[in-house]
């Protein structure tokens, strides 16, 4: 019988591990459908990223109570994975409690602090839950996230509940036939919170009692696979995502915007016409911003699949306070709704079939995208470093310089840059008669 669940758990395991591994290419794969971008300057910079903003969640502190909560929360998700590394051992080596012998008295220590983490993220994600579903704050209630976004959200809070609870269960019970002396429940000492929870236990058989450990190992194990793969089709893909994340995030002071080399390159070929005739010549017709996820670059793509739809962009956009239809949460599911699309275009054909889709018009609309003022309040509030503004300022680029279009008054603006050198309507010989007629 034994020999059975061994074999059963080494099948389990292995297809779930199969299955991460497999979809986790696909993402890579579709990451790197962006266009090329260095970011390797300044390691020591980006390592700090990773440990502030990552591993210290630096920016959720403004909001002490919640940054509090969600660490109870991300703390319980990194620590207890230990504990799992134990089970899935036992699993493999038909063992129990492998670390015991190893770790002698500070065993117990370290089960009764992955317990104790693991109430206080059952109590973070129960109050996750009462947030969203009870008192609806507004930013969890926009209709950017109407249908699966909305229901995701919910059954990850709830899953991990559940984790936590079968979790605590089945050391209650373990704790409980250690007591009675079971040979198969080797004596490990105290736990802080389920030796506490042994009397619940104590009115029930052997029989029962191991029927009971045994069920809730075997249902957080195949819980915590079944989460591992239902992570990649998640907004909480982030988990993993955000400390790469964090260490490409851009060192650029925030609001500096990158010029296009070829777009400068004309521009100095304006100002300086004689530079023209000597200019080399390119068969490659330069392409102006992005319309579709393939011109972006992949750090955008990146921040696509790394988006948690915490939804504190849109809170702080002015555009979207103001009732504008801009969201930046939205800019950044549309993104990988689109590259999702684009992905399983290629795994159905080898390679890119044209679809008669775009992110721009078929995603995102021209409408949303004028309505954004720049003003980086969107990259200031994210938590994982994402940029919306970086997407919507390329997808703007391709609007007005491959399709020229603009609104009336950029328009204008435009002509008066290209006649003028200067956004207003006067050459530049009569830019300084104002000068000369305050002194006559």
């Amino acid at each position: 019988m034994q020999i059975v669940q061994e074999l059963l758990f080494v099948i389990l395991f292995g297809l779930a591990v199969y299955l991460f591994t497999k979809k986790a290419r696909q993402i890579r794969r579709n990451i790197l459908l962006g266009q090329d971008k260095d970011l390797s300057d300044y390691p020591d910079r980006r390592w700090k990223n990773v440990l502030l903003l990552a591993f210290g969640q630096k920016k959720m502190f403004r909001n002490p109570l919640v940054a509090i909560l969600h660490f109870f929360v991300y703390a319980g998700f990194l620590i207890i994975n230990l504990e799992i590394l134990e089970i899935i051992l036992d699993g493999i080596l038909g063992t129990h409690r492998l670390f015991v012998p190893v770790l002698g008295s500070l065993y117990p220590i370290l089960i009764g602090l992955f317990e104790v983490l693991a109430v206080l993220v059952t109590l973070g994600c129960a109050i996750f839950l009462i947030r969203r579903n009870i008192l609806k704050l507004k930013r969890f209630i926009s209709k950017d996230l109407d249908g699966w976004p909305r229901s995701d959200a919910n059954y990850i809070l709830i899953t991990e509940i559940a984790l936590m609870l079968l979790f605590l269960t089945m050391d209650t019970a373990d704790q409980t036939m250690q007591l009675r002396g079971s040979p198969h429940y080797i004596t490990t000492g105290n736990f802080w919170i389920s030796g506490m929870l042994t009397p619940i236990f104590s009115g029930m058989s052997d029989a029962n009692l191991l029927m009971l450990e045994r069920s809730c190992w075997w249902l957080h194990i195949v819980g915590v696979l079944s989460f591992l793969n239902y992570l990649p089709y998640s907004k909480h893909l982030h988990i993993i995502l955000a400390f790469p994340n964090a260490y490409y995030a851009t060192l650029e002071p925030v609001g500096e915007m990158e010029n296009m080399p070829a777009v400068q390159h004309e521009v100095q070929l304006m100002l300086q016409p004689d530079l023209a005739a000597n200019a080399p010549v390119s068969d490659v017709v330069p392409k102006f911003g992005a319309k579709d996820v393939m011109d972006l670059t992949w750090k955008n793509l990146l921040d696509a699949y790394s988006c948690t739809e915490c939804g504190r962009c849109s809170a702080a956009c002015p555009a979207n306070i103001t009732g504008k239809v801009l969201s930046p949460r939205k800019i950044m599911m549309d993104t990988r709704d689109r590259l999702e699309e684009v992905g399983r275009n290629i795994q159905a054909n080898g390679t890119f079939t044209d679809d008669n889709k775009t992110l721009l018009r078929n995603y995102i609309t021209e409408e949303e995208l004028r309505a954004c003022t720049t003003c980086n309040a969107c990259v200031q509030e994210c938590p994982v470093s994402i940029s919306p503004l970086d997407i919507i300022v390329q997808l703007r680029r391709h609007l007005v310089m491959e399709e020229s279009s603009a609104p009336t008054e950029w328009t204008g603006m435009f002509s008066n840059i290209e006649n003028n050198m200067a956004p207003w309507k006067f050459s530049m010989d009569d830019r300084d008669k104002w000068a000369a007629e305050m002194n006559g």
